[in-house]
């Protein structure tokens, strides 16, 4: 790409970001945010597609494939090793799948509390 204006505010904005969430206090808090983001999709959308039963059947395989897509991806992918030799996950990564997992908790919470 040509070096525009644009372009430079954004690379900055874009290294400013990173070099902010590389630090492990904030990424935990970023993940944390996301897993309980989860949670109130995982309670708002049976309800609001539970209203009209149309949506039922739907929302469930909407559902269904966005969480084995995000598995497939998040557990799959070959990773890069860090220097300690665990595997490194990029951010986006870690919030997708912890959205996926706040989700998918929140799920079950609503089948307990539909099926007592």
């Amino acid at each position: 790409m040509q070096n525009t204006r644009l372009n430079n505010l954004f690379d900055t904005i874009a290294d400013r970001l990173g070099r902010t969430f590389r630090n492990p206090w904030r990424r935990v808090s970023l993940v944390l945010v996301c897993l309980l983001f989860g949670v109130f999709l995982g309670t708002a959308i049976p309800t609001t597609a539970g209203q009209t039963s149309n949506w039922d059947v739907l929302t469930a395989g909407v559902l269904i494939i966005f969480t084995e897509t995000v598995s497939r991806f998040t557990y799959s992918r070959r990773r890069g090793e860090s220097a300690k030799g665990s595997p490194q996950r990029s951010l986006l990564a870690d919030m997708v799948n912890s959205l996926k997992i706040g989700l998918t908790y929140s799920m079950f919470l609503e089948a307990f509390k539909l099926g007592s």
